[in-house]
């Protein structure tokens, strides 16, 4: 099976127009969060999205409104948010977590998880799947320009309890397109152009 996966658009049609010039061999399509910006746009981004012919599998970011989100997917017939849940696509598992995890920003429009409130979420990962989260997990892909790891300590834990075979994340635009593994799991910060993987 063919992925292609990308994160953090923010309201970048741009971005989004070259992604799906690359799509066609692709099998599902993957967005791991931050379609809007500050809470806004996110219809726009995904609007392009939604001529895929081809599932299409988004977790929430910390600047998108899930509820709009899931008001998009609810009149799409290949679109699939995953927040706590997951969904089998051919012979894979596909699980997913979205948000910023932990909470570092207090504005009005951030959406956040507490580390316990995702590590409870995360319970329900079935072992070996496609793991897709908003964060990257902690010290891994997760590099601030001031040097200071921000990703998720329960999305890590998670990883090693879960094994899932990829990791795919975003959030820290510092780390876009670093990789790194955790046991056998590949961990990808993706950014906002096009990535392939083989599941």
């Amino acid at each position: 099976m063919k992925v292609l996966a990308f994160s953090d658009l923010h309201c970048d049609a741009d971005a989004i127009q070259r992604i799906m010039a690359e799509s066609q061999q692709a099998d599902v399509i993957i967005g791991a969060g931050d379609f809007a910006t500050r809470g806004l746009g996110a219809k726009d981004t995904l609007s392009v999205l939604k001529t895929s012919n081809v599932p299409v599998i988004i977790v929430s970011g910390n600047h998108d409104n899930t509820r709009v989100l899931l008001a998009l997917c609810d009149e799409w017939e290949n679109g699939y948010l995953l927040h706590g849940n997951g969904i089998t696509i051919g012979d894979v598992d596909f699980f997913g977590l979205g948000d910023e995890v932990p909470k570092r920003h207090d504005a009005v429009w951030n959406q956040s998880l507490t580390e316990d409130e995702a590590a409870e979420m995360l319970q329900a990962c079935p072992i070996g799947a496609v793991l897709v989260t908003h964060a990257p997990p902690f010290g891994y892909c997760d590099l601030q320009r001031n040097g200071a790891h921000e990703g998720s300590v329960a999305i890590c834990n998670a990883i090693n309890t879960r094994q899932p075979i990829l990791n795919l994340c975003g959030h820290i635009h510092r780390s876009w397109n670093t990789t790194a593994m955790i046991g056998n799991t590949q961990v990808y910060n993706l950014g906002p152009t096009a990535h392939w993987f083989e599941v």
